[in-house]
């Protein structure tokens, strides 16, 4: 008994040697239990550069709550635990979104879902854009900026914003009219930065359905559109530029690739084939017309361009499902062949307008090698009838072909994922000659589009409006969407300057702003 006491005395001593206040004390904000440290990093002046996903866009808007929740704002506040210093953010006026220039309001309010539908939330811009704040500012997102903008002077003139040469939201915020941003950024000396641009280089072009002009090899952004994809010889000279600018004064950063549009529910949401079975009759005229239309096609070596279209069975535990009819101009143009094959039959007036009709046309594909994206915004007008063609031929989608800015189609697909890959190639071969961290952004959000992100008791997916990882615009992350991105930055940046900052509690974060905030 008397040994057995004596061992139990030596345990407690042992335990009570291993808690002594000389021995680190675990740390509840950090991610290994170990005191918090900054590791290489010194996060004393950080500034982050970049676009809408930057400024904490979100619901189509940029207000107040979505700023504080934007993945550089939730950074500063990790960073402020370990010396980080103050960081400014250039916020809107109000909750509401929007904005006005001299007083006519030149962007919407914000969404909300009214648990039916996302609709604008009430009241009115009071943003406005002419009333210059006064800087500097640490956040520099710039919801619209291109790569090259951040290099261009007179980005902040308010007299360029409505041609397009300048952005009202830096408009707010730059250091003159003729200012850029990168120098704007440079003149504060950050010891920290963040970079994550390059996304409205294809964006544009992918939301606009491939209205704009792909401009591989041409490295002039002067003769752009808004909607233009950006040549990749150019985008990797504007973005060395950037990341040597921000490292001039011996600043670490960390920097985040492109994300595949295709991951985001703008283009996933409405499905290829949304059409319902149609009357019998509707049914076989059209199956008549696409079949004529498909016997061309074959005569002349090309493939068949229509499926058979099924009709309604009656069976309301039936699903029949049909694909939309939309219009892809890098198709033959098969328009005076359908006019001849079809003048015996239908007249040549009523055979010219049908050929000219679907010269171009074709159903659309779900298939994963030619898989075509109907855009979110497209919702409104499937279905419905046009004034632009007579009846049989006016129901949009099933008789009148979707036209090309409601859908991204293959070859268009194609033509942002090329550049994407261009773009993210360039990013990480910067990235990794200057040592900085890297975020895998095009990986993260593809893993929320298919399998989804379990984190923290909850499954962050691209699903819209339910799924938690983006706002209702389809675009831009919602505010958990931003706590998952804020966390991969804090852990791209403990792997490369070892750190050791804890991630945010996602469930935390809310999925959707409401109406009132």
């Amino acid at each position: 008994m008397i040994k057995n006491y004596k061992w139990l005395f030596l345990v407690a001593l042992t335990l009570t040697a291993c808690s002594s206040d000389d021995d680190p004390v675990a740390d509840a904000n950090s991610s290994d239990g170990l005191p918090l440290t900054a590791g290489t990093a010194n996060f004393s002046k950080f500034v982050a550069l970049g676009n809408s996903l930057t400024a904490g866009f979100s619901d189509n808007a940029l207000f107040i709550e979505g700023q504080k929740g934007s993945y550089p704002n939730l950074m500063a506040q990790k960073f402020a635990l370990v010396g980080g210093g103050e960081f400014k953010v250039p916020y809107m006026n109000d909750n509401v979104g929007g904005l006005l220039l001299g007083g006519t309001p030149i962007q919407g309010t914000r969404l909300f879902f009214n648990g039916t539908a996302p609709v604008n939330v009430s009241g009115v811009p009071s943003t406005e854009v002419t009333n210059v704040l006064t800087g500097p500012f640490n956040n520099m997102g710039i919801p619209g900026a291109k790569s090259f903008h951040l290099l261009a002077n007179g980005y902040g003139n308010a007299a360029g914003v409505l041609t397009g040469q300048a952005n009202p939201y830096y408009v707010r915020f730059a250091s003159s009219p003729s200012a850029n941003v990168l120098a704007d950024a440079v003149a504060q000396s950050p010891t920290f930065f963040s970079l994550w641009i390059g996304n409205n280089d294809v964006l544009a072009y992918a939301t606009s359905g491939g209205s704009g002009v792909n401009q591989a090899g041409n490295p002039n952004p002067a003769t752009y559109g808004s909607n233009d994809i950006t040549d990749p010889t150019l985008f990797e000279n504007v973005y060395t530029n950037l990341v040597n600018g921000l490292t001039t004064n011996g600043a670490k950063g960390v920097v985040a690739n492109i994300p595949d549009v295709t991951a985001v529910p703008f283009f996933t949401t409405v499905p290829t084939n949304p059409i319902p079975g149609l009357p019998a009759a509707n049914a076989g005229q059209l199956n008549l017309l696409f079949g004529a239309v498909n016997q061309i096609t074959t005569a002349i070596g090309q493939p068949n361009r229509f499926q058979t279209l099924v009709a309604d069975d009656g069976n309301a535990a039936t699903v029949e499902n049909n694909p939309l009819l939309i219009q892809d101009e890098s198709l033959v143009d098969l328009s005076a062949a359908i006019t001849n094959a079809l003048t015996p039959v239908l007249g040549p007036t009523t055979a010219t307008f049908v050929g000219g009709l679907y010269g171009r046309a074709r159903h659309a594909s779900s298939a994963a090698s030619s898989r075509d994206y109907i855009l979110l915004s497209a919702r409104g007008v499937i279905g419905t009838t046009t004034t632009s063609a007579p009846a049989p031929f006016n129901t949009v989608g099933v008789s009148f072909p979707m036209q090309d800015n409601t859908t991204l189609t293959a070859a268009e697909a194609a033509e942002v994922k090329t550049a994407t890959t261009a773009f993210n190639n360039s990013i990480a071969a910067i990235a990794s000659s200057k040592g900085l961290a890297f975020v895998d952004a095009n990986t993260l959000l593809n893993q929320v589009a298919t399998t989804g992100i379990s984190r923290d008791g909850f499954t962050v997916r691209s699903t819209y409006v339910t799924g938690g990882g983006f706002s209702l615009d389809g675009v831009h992350p919602s505010p958990r969407g931003y706590g998952l991105i804020a966390n991969e930055f804090l852990k791209a940046i403990n792997t490369t300057y070892g750190s050791n900052f804890k991630g945010y509690n996602l469930g935390d974060f809310r999925i959707l702003f409401p109406a009132s905030l």
